[in-house]
């Protein structure tokens, strides 16, 4: 369902999301939180980067850099890219097939229109228009959360520990395709989402039950706490960085 409509290789998106979906927020099992050296994020990654002087970019300013490159580059750059290089090195021949007949399929529909160089514009202003949303669904559930190396919890603390709610509304539920509700999704990947808001009040009651905080937070919030969490992070970098001796 993802080659043809996305032009992304679904073999690479399992393979990469399904260890996210197991190990959330684990370093080195979540892909997700791999982003060096993009980014630094977490409490241990930011001073371990401090402490080896490693400054790959004005770490103290990754917050900005999350709106100005994160945010519109997500899709047509980094998804892209590794879908493109994963599919070929692995010889995914299926998945190169499909994602072949997505771009097929836009330059049949619109290349007598805009020819081969609008069309390719067309194609990637799309993934540019997309790209803020899907890293902002995906991200305010997870980077303001822990991060930590294994400490082999049981799977509700594992999901519930390194994932937060938004709050449920027509708008939210909308506009996150029901994913605000991420900690249900976690726990129950494999659910349809319009199902979820039945399950989350038994989540939450088993949460309290043993002993295991249930966030749940407004949308804005949600977006502020990516960037408060980046800013965090920068924090911690710096600190190690410049009052570290080289290590």
């Amino acid at each position: 369902m993802l080659s043809s409509p996305q032009g992304l290789s679904t073999n690479w998106w399992n393979y990469w999301h399904f260890q996210h979906h197991v190990k959330p927020n684990i370093y080195p099992k979540d892909p997700d939180i791999d982003i060096g050296p993009l980014f630094v994020i977490g409490d241990s990654q930011p001073v371990k980067y401090g402490k080896k002087k490693i400054k790959y970019i004005d770490y103290k300013k990754q917050h900005l850099y999350f709106y100005k490159f994160g945010l519109p580059l997500l899709m047509p750059g980094y998804f892209n890219g590794r879908s493109t290089q994963v599919m070929y090195l692995q010889r995914y021949w299926e998945d190169i097939a499909w994602v072949s007949s997505f771009y097929i399929r836009y330059f049949i529909t619109f290349g007598p229109f805009y020819g081969i160089f609008g069309t390719m514009v067309l194609i990637y202003l799309v993934k540019f228009l997309e790209s803020p949303w899907i890293a902002y669904v995906t991200q305010m559930s997870h980077i303001p959360m822990k991060m930590s190396r294994e400490e082999n919890k049981d799977w509700l603390s594992t999901q519930v520990l390194a994932t937060c709610n938004v709050e449920q509304s027509f708008f939210n539920d909308w506009l996150t395709g029901h994913l605000n509700f991420q900690i249900e999704h976690h726990l129950f990947p494999t659910m349809l989402r319009h199902n979820y808001h039945k399950v989350a009040p038994l989540v939450r009651s088993l949460c309290a039950k043993h002993g295991l905080q249930y966030v749940n937070k407004p949308m804005l919030k949600a977006f502020g706490d990516i960037v408060r969490a980046l800013k965090k992070s920068a924090a911690l970098w710096m600190d190690a960085y410049y009052t570290h001796p080289e290590t």
